[in-house]
């Protein structure tokens, strides 16, 4: 992979903690997931997102941070680290880290001596407040586990502000020296050999808190002085962010007034998300529709993440009410299922019912849209959430891999697990795991690794331009378009249940031998594109032409 390999790529994210475990301590560390990389490259993956990987207390998942240049000796050691990314290199897979700068976690040795005086040199590099701010309850992430964003811690004697939960006290972005460290932050790992970093939360990294005041402002040129000191260290380095903010403020984070891509590389499409989850609970690809054509332009060079299922809950908020309680009635009807009033905290198995038919329908349609479509770990197999366990976790279960006790993760005792394994129901270990579905060429991994092959010989998906194609079509059915360069493929997906006719005769005259690359089931060759069939919750992906440089 050469010029602008992320818009070719298959980003594949998962938590070390979890993946898989090689010294049965009953943690995932790096030598176990070294051990795994010929299996993700099986598969066709080509990135890694590794979440975060630094030590920490884990109140939060590893997002809150104690040292930005370590690893979390659970997991392993630089040297570890060092080698993981020499081994995956060699397979031909990029590794990206989570960067987590915009807060740390209050037992951070900056935060322990910028709490301890007010001539400590650290004092600066946290947002302060010596009266309480009026907007102490206000802007809170995690409503109902967060009570506010302004604490007032009694050693400092004066409030702090924290965007995230009280533990993680926000870094204060307007001050150059913590600019500069988190340029240095940056640096290390990019020296070390990782080839970018997802930001979390970029729209509170550029934020310029003003105590009292909710919406404060936010300098996006530090977007740009990020992009151009990563550009400068590594040549071929990306930005992956997270910036779920309104439609018509996206374009800013890509870049400038000016017209270039001179800031994020690629941002996750959650507008795109959302609409997805919509379509696929009414059956109906109108909300699809409409996220492709609201889509805002993007700069040469900017890129979308697609994703069905993250490390996070599915966030909803970008619907309206109705919307919302149209998407927790198909697929998170219980309570205990949504999280935040705005989410849904399952997999994309069991919110599918288990359908194969209809799984593989909705990542046929996620990996045929614009952008880099990023694979949550063991969604490739089908794997289902742990309800028991509190908020997020529920979907953070270990890799089954096997039919060995805990799934193959790790050989401690079950009780010494980072977190239990599915061990029971339809998706247990010893129903749904990697060894069973590698014996298995019809089963949903096999399903898996032969679309990424389709999708790695169709690369006008990822940087071609992507639309609807309007034309008469039965109630339910998707068609769409990529054109690019390297030439055109038209793609038809039934969101419905019943079986259709499709007639695509209007792309006839740009048609060179149109074939089937990826279908649901055997159809009857494509023809002259008048007549084609398509099964319920069916889809064909069909190669029109190719450039004629090719």
């Amino acid at each position: 992979m050469g010029d602008r390999w992320y818009q070719q790529a298959v980003v594949y994210c998962l938590d070390i903690d979890t993946f898989a475990d090689s010294n049965g301590d009953g943690v995932g560390d790096i030598r176990g997931l070294i051990g795994r990389l010929d299996y993700l490259a099986r598969l066709g993956v080509t990135c890694l997102w590794l979440h975060p990987i630094h030590p920490s207390p884990r109140r939060d998942g590893g997002y809150d941070v104690t040292d930005f240049y370590n690893v979390d000796p659970r997991l392993g050691s630089l040297g570890d680290f060092a080698e993981l990314l020499h081994q995956a290199r060699n397979k031909g897979i990029h590794v990206i880290i989570d960067l987590v700068v915009n807060h740390t976690s209050d037992e951070h040795p900056w935060f322990q001596s910028a709490r301890s005086s007010p001539d400590s040199p650290y004092r600066n590099w946290y947002v302060w407040s010596e009266e309480e701010p009026p907007d102490r309850y206000q802007g809170m992430v995690f409503p109902g586990e967060q009570n506010e964003t302004w604490s007032y811690d009694r050693t400092a004697k004066a409030w702090y502000y924290h965007r995230f939960y009280k533990f993680q006290p926000d870094l204060d972005i307007a001050n150059p020296e913590v600019r500069a460290e988190i340029k240095k932050i940056m640096s290390f790992w990019l020296q070390l050999g990782v080839s970018g970093f997802r930001m979390d939360a970029a729209p509170f990294i550029i934020e310029l808190t003003e105590p009292g005041n909710p919406d404060s402002p936010k300098d996006l040129d530090f977007l740009t002085e990020l992009r151009q000191h990563v550009q400068w260290r590594r040549g071929d380095a990306v930005l992956l962010a997270e910036a779920n903010v309104e439609p018509d403020q996206l374009p800013v984070y890509f870049g400038d007034g000016g017209g270039s891509a001179n800031r994020i590389h690629m941002l996750f499409d959650f507008m795109l998300n959302g609409r997805l989850m919509l379509a696929l609970a009414r059956q109906d690809p109108e909300p699809v529709i409409e996220a492709l054509r609201d889509t805002p332009a993007l700069p040469e060079g900017g890129q979308w993440a697609t994703f069905l299922r993250n490390h996070d809950e599915i966030d909803l908020s970008r619907l309206t009410a109705e919307q919302r309680n149209q998407v927790y009635e198909q697929f998170g009807p219980e309570e205990d299922m949504r999280l935040y009033g705005r989410g849904i905290r399952r997999r994309l198995a069991p919110m599918l019912g288990n359908d194969r038919r209809r799984i593989e329908l909705a990542y046929a349609l996620q990996f045929s849209l614009r952008g880099t479509p990023v694979l949550r770990y063991g969604e490739e197999i089908g794997m289902g959430e742990d309800l028991s366990l509190p908020g997020r976790e529920a979907i953070r279960t270990p890799m089954q891999w096997s039919y060995k006790e805990n799934g193959g993760f790790s050989t401690a005792e079950p009780e010494k697990l980072v977190r239990p394994v599915v061990d029971r129901g339809e998706y247990g270990y010893q129903k749904v795991n990697v060894t069973a579905q590698r014996r298995d060429p019809r089963s949903l991994l096999g399903w898996f690794e032969r679309m990424i092959r389709t999708l790695r010989e169709a690369p006008e998906i990822g940087s071609g331009a992507t639309t609807h194609i309007d034309v008469p079509m039965p109630p339910g059915v998707l068609a769409h378009r990529a054109d690019g360069p390297t030439g055109t493929m038209a793609f038809l997906h039934n969101l419905g249940t019943e079986d259709v006719e499709v007639d695509l005769s209007m792309l006839a005259p740009e048609a060179d031998l149109p074939i089937d690359v990826l279908t649901d089931r055997h159809y009857e060759e494509v023809g002259k594109l008048d007549r084609l069939k398509l099964a319920g919750y069916g889809y064909r992906w069909i190669r029109i032409c190719r450039g004629r440089d090719l």
